[in-house]
Formats: C-alpha cells, sequence, structure tokens
C-alpha cells in the first residue's frame, strides 16, 4: 500500500478575529483565534499532489487578507516547481481554495460534480453565497474544463493508490475532504468540513456555511475516515503549527505524516 508524506504550508493568517467569526453558536466556551490559510503537498517517491491552491497577492488586497507568499512560490522551499505538480485537488472553490490556477501547467484538476454547479448555478445570484467565491477563479476553472485539465468525482472517488476524495458539503455544496494514508495511518485533510479543531470538536460549525445539517454528517464522516481525532487536519487552525513537527525549522511548514508533539485532546 501507498504511504505518503503529508506537509501543511500556511502562507497566509488573518489576526483580529473574534469569537463570533469563527462559531456560528455564541457560547462562553468560545475563544478568539487567528485564522491560517493552508495548503497541503502530498507526495511519495514518484507522485506529487497539491490540494487547494490558496490565494495570490491580489486576492489579498481585495479582500485585506495578509499573504506572505505565493503558496504556489512557497513549494520550493520543499523541493517542489509548481509544473511538476502531477494533480490538485481543489477541495471547494472559494477564493482561498481555489486562486492561482494558472500556476500548474501540467496539472489535472480534482473537484467534485457538484461544487462546480454550485459554483456555476442559481445560487451565485445571492451576494450572500456569493461572496466566498472569486468569478476569475471560477471562470478559469470552467477554462480547464474546457482544455479537457478537470477530473469530475460525484461523492466518493480517488487521485491515486491511498489518496481518496469523499465529499461532506456543508460549508460549500461540493466540499470534499481528502483521506491519505501515510506511515501513521489514514489522514484526513478536513479543509473546511471543520475550520478549527474545536468547531468539529463543540459541534459549532464555522458561520459561513450553505447546509447546517451536512456540515454536522459531514463530521461524522471525517471521523469515520481517519479513525482517530489525531488524524484529523482543520482547514484553518494555528493549532496545527503547534502540534506538528516543523520542516528543516521552518515554522510555516510542518509535517502531517509524522506523529503530532502531543495529542489534540490535551
Amino acid at each position: 500500500m501507498n504511504r505518503y508524506e503529508i506537509y501543511a504550508l500556511r502562507y497566509g493568517t488573518m489576526t483580529g478575529r473574534s469569537p463570533q467569526m469563527n462559531f456560528l453558536v455564541q457560547d462562553i466556551h468560545n475563544e478568539a483565534a487567528d485564522l491560517d490559510f493552508y495548503v497541503w503537498l502530498v507526495r511519495d517517491g514518484s507522485r506529487r499532489i497539491l490540494v487547494d491552491t490558496g490565494f495570490n497577492e491580489a486576492a489579498a488586497k481585495q479582500r485585506n487578507r495578509e499573504i506572505k507568499i505565493n503558496p504556489a512560490d512557497m513549494l520550493a522551499r520543499l523541493g517542489v516547481a509548481p509544473d511538476s505538480i502531477d494533480d490538485v485537488v481543489i477541495t471547494h472553490l472559494h477564493y482561498d481554495h481555489a486562486g492561482n490556477l494558472d500556476r500548474f501547467p501540467k496539472a489535472r484538476f480534482h473537484l467534485q460534480d457538484r461544487e462546480m454547479a454550485f459554483a456555476t448555478g442559481r445560487c451565485m445570484c445571492h451576494g450572500l453565497l456569493r461572496h466566498p467565491f472569486s468569478v476569475e477563479d471560477v471562470t478559469l476553472m470552467v477554462r480547464h474544463v474546457y482544455s479537457e485539465r478537470v477530473v469530475f468525482h460525484d461523492g466518493e472517488g480517488a487521485v491515486a493508490p491511498g489518496v481518496t476524495l469523499h465529499r461532506v458539503g456543508g460549508h460549500s455544496d461540493g466540499l470534499q475532504v481528502v483521506r491519505v494514508e501515510t506511515a501513521r495511518g489514514p489522514v484526513v485533510l478536513a479543509s473546511d468540513a471543520t475550520h478549527y479543531y474545536a468547531n468539529m470538536r463543540r459541534k459549532n460549525p464555522f458561520p459561513i456555511i450553505y447546509n447546517v445539517g451536512d456540515m454536522m454528517e459531514g463530521w461524522k464522516v471525517v471521523g469515520q475516515l481517519a479513525g482517530d481525532p489525531d488524524r484529523i487536519i482543520p482547514g484553518h487552525d494555528p493549532k496545527v503549527r503547534e502540534l506538528y513537527p516543523q520542516v528543516g525549522g521552518d515554522a510555516d511548514i510542518v509535517a502531517l505524516h509524522r506523529e503530532p508533539i502531543r495529542s489534540i485532546a490535551t
């Protein structure tokens, strides 16, 4: 069975967030927390898979976000060039997960049918639902469809042996999570199925949400796929960089295929 390395690359951050920005239901246990922006590199001896593509400098300026480096350029810290990426998984088409689609010229893009339908359908007539999307990113993905570079999935699918996709919805209608076989067992890149560990643990969703029921049912799926809470990786939690060992002393890159420094439960 294939065993992969997984790296989380933090390319930007958003500070000064209040608890109501991170939890749908307010209670005394909610806490303020910065929001980190990640992409994830999955690789073995012959294959390089990128999970999500982040946003670029223009999007950061437009949305008042802090970007440290374009994630496509950040891959060089791991000795990876954008044109060496074989496959790109887009967990969903929100601006912070689906920018830079022009930076990976040889990659195939993996996307859920429902996400493309959602991002180009009638729901985009409503500003509240449209806001997390970028029309430029969505349009570029359509161009990749016409160039026969998109692999669509309907529910469950596979990118490679040991790397599987699972549609959970919730945050966006076609949100998919990625299960990766590693030496420490299956690791689930949950993306925005749970922005923070606390969203899932407290059963309190992040406020940007399309379907609350799908999100809460999706947490069950994520838990079953991982088999252990320590093998679930949230989409934006700064704690990820505290729990996993740094790579080469780089505080913005951590190895998720290695055992956490401590359990998230502690």
